[in-house]
């Protein structure tokens, strides 16, 4: 590693994980480190837990902070940039804190926060499966449902940095309440979060399921039914009804902003073909007057899981 260039420190900070990374200022991921949010356990555990990635990505590197240009954070959730503050962030569950301030004097390295989902568009924008496009939309699907959105090559922030939040929009009239205090929000249908409660109750419904050669109810994953849904009718169920609430949100997407391309990001594109294919298909047959107008490609993001961590950066050295 060399010590005269910039060198940056990126920090996806989710629902669920925390990510870090120290990188180049080509925005090359060179270390990187992964632990629990353990969001559940308060404000002050998710910062520590934050300032241990930190601690630990500059630990690992060959020279000391000095060498650190800035710190950029992807957060879930609704971000002033401006002055480094938590709006809103409900799978967090923090209000209005200035993150940027705290980390910014305990290290003393200049912060910069970003939506996750905002990032994570900037990161497949200028490096991966955006690049070219000059209208995308993002999904970042995790705990929650995150949206990052290129319209004309400009990202979309919305007034006060408060739009894109495409996790709330609603896809059940009165349907399960969000933590956002609404009821019926898409990512109360459609996050990894709503897979596992989708499928716990599916599995207590069912108890033939095969499914239930984990154990117990506390052993379900996101990824369990797509697991099993070729050998059980149950897991089977729990992936086409997960695909039509899915779908449904796309094809609004798909008609609001026609975009070139819909990239999805999280643990869930893991699943691939799987996934994509069977929404591709539903966007292809349901977007309005799609005999007639231009398609909109459906992809995996080139990033996956780091791609808000490299975007909090592109955040940085390239806006």
């Amino acid at each position: 590693m060399t010590k005269d260039l910039n060198y940056y420190i990126g920090i996806d900070l989710g629902g669920t994980k925390i990510k870090g990374a120290l990188l180049d200022d080509k925005c090359n991921i060179i270390y990187s480190h992964i632990i629990d949010t353990q969001a559940e356990l308060g404000k002050e555990k998710i910062i520590s837990n934050v300032i241990e990635v930190i601690n630990f990505l500059i630990n690992k590197s060959s020279f000391n902070k000095t060498n650190i240009k800035y710190i950029g954070i992807a957060i879930a959730g609704i971000v002033d940039s401006n002055n480094g503050t938590i709006v809103f962030a409900d799978n967090l569950k923090i209000n209005n804190y200035n993150i940027s301030k705290e980390i910014e004097e305990k290290f003393n390295v200049k912060v910069k926060i970003i939506n996750d989902a905002n990032a994570s568009v900037l990161a497949e924008y200028y490096y991966g499966e955006g690049l070219g496009f000059k209208n995308i939309v993002m999904l970042t699907i995790g705990t929650g449902i995150g949206g990052g959105i290129i319209l004309n090559e400009n990202l979309f922030l919305g007034n006060g940095s408060a739009g894109a939040e495409i996790g709330h929009m609603v896809i059940f009239y009165n349907g399960i309440k969000c933590a956002c205090g609404r009821r019926g929000c898409f990512e109360k249908y459609a996050s990894t979060t709503a897979i596992k409660e989708m499928t716990k109750r599916f599995m207590q419904k069912h108890s033939e399921s095969k499914m239930w050669e984990i154990g117990s109810i506390e052993n379900i994953t996101s990824k369990l039914p797509f697991d099993y849904k070729d050998i059980d009718d149950t897991a089977n169920m729990i992936f086409n009804e997960y695909i039509d609430y899915l779908a449904c949100g796309l094809v609004n997407i798909a008609n609001i902003f026609r975009p070139e391309v819909i990239i999805l990001g999280g643990g869930i594109t893991n699943q691939g073909d799987k996934l994509i294919k069977a929404l591709q298909n539903k966007i292809d047959n349901n977007v309005i007057a799609h005999n007639n107008t231009p398609k909109v490609k459906l992809v995996i993001a080139k990033f996956s899981e780091m791609s808000g961590v490299i975007g909090a950066i592109c955040n940085i050295i390239k806006r």
